[in-house]
């Protein structure tokens, strides 16, 4: 790895960018930085260690994300970055050394997301202890609110949200939005049977997941909260995961999955559409459309 020498802390080439930021948050004589782009770099410290550092998507989302990993490594099933620290703008973690995804580390990674979901939550919607009520999916708001009954809590604290924000831009036509609201009608009925919260990473699309070169996956930028197991699978679907079903056997052989699991993935998948329908456009609109009316289906 090529680093580009920035000298002594005091002297680094940007005072408020990622190799300033991570000598003042470890204590550390930072002896290079490479970017990866404006808000991500990997810092090379003075004993030889690397760190990615990360700058804040919005307020608050440091510490949601830094509560978020603490809280997912807590369980001790899936691997995930240390957090070394972070202030106000900057997060400071373990570098995740990559290597090849292959079926075995996916059957561990299986094995292993299932026993973070049992790991459970105090209550759908509860933030990591420490995290804030308003926290963030990726670059999107995404507000923390308790609740105790999943198609309730599902429809008015995930799903309506993004809708009536997706609208507000003009992303989603309000002639669009009956299919979406007949979802939410029909939540108790399409939801399957009742589950205890489970511990979510989240936002658990593909490129969350790192394949390491110690034959593990490891866990990244989560949008941690309880909320429902099968929302995590849903998001290894939507993107695509590599050894996707070597994750779901290894799943599966640590905790079934309730009956009908499969049919219900469009429906989970709704409210990732939704946020990404907000952040990036019509695109993404039409798959949630599409996938509500799958849910329906």
């Amino acid at each position: 790895m090529v680093f580009v020498n920035i000298g002594p802390p005091s002297t680094g080439a940007d005072s408020d960018g990622p190799g300033a930021a991570a000598a003042r948050i470890t204590g550390r004589t930072v002896r290079g930085e490479r970017r990866l782009s404006a808000s991500l770099a990997e810092v090379g410290l003075d004993d030889g260690q690397s760190v990615m550092v990360k700058r804040a998507d919005g307020p608050g989302a440091v510490l949601a994300e830094a509560a978020g990993l603490r809280w997912l490594a807590d369980a001790g099933t899936v691997r995930v970055p240390d957090v070394h620290g972070h202030d106000r703008r900057w997060l400071v973690t373990d570098l995740v050394a990559q290597g090849p995804a292959t079926a075995p580390a996916a059957v561990r990674f299986g094995r292993g997301l299932a026993a973070l979901h049992a790991a459970g939550a105090p209550a759908l919607g509860a933030p990591p202890p420490g995290g804030p009520v308003d926290a963030y999916i990726g670059l999107a708001p995404m507000r923390n609110v308790s609740g105790t009954d999943w198609p309730r809590w599902y429809a008015e604290h995930r799903v309506l949200p993004y809708l009536r924000e997706a609208v507000d831009r003009g992303t989603i036509r309000p002639s669009e939005t009956a299919v979406i609201e007949r979802v939410c009608e029909r939540l108790p009925e399409l939801a399957g049977p009742a589950e205890p919260p489970a511990r979510l990473h989240g936002d658990l699309w593909n490129g969350n997941v790192l394949w390491g070169a110690d034959g593990h996956a490891w866990l990244i930028d989560p949008a941690a909260h309880g909320g429902h197991r099968e929302t995590d699978l849903a998001m290894l679907h939507l993107f695509g995961c590599p050894h996707l079903e070597d994750v779901l056997d290894g799943y599966r052989q640590t905790a079934p999955l309730a009956d009908g699991w499969a049919d219900r993935v469009a429906l989970h998948q709704l409210f990732p559409l939704l946020v990404h329908a907000v952040l990036f456009g019509r695109g993404y609109a039409e798959q949630a459309l599409a996938a509500a009316r799958r849910a329906l289906a």
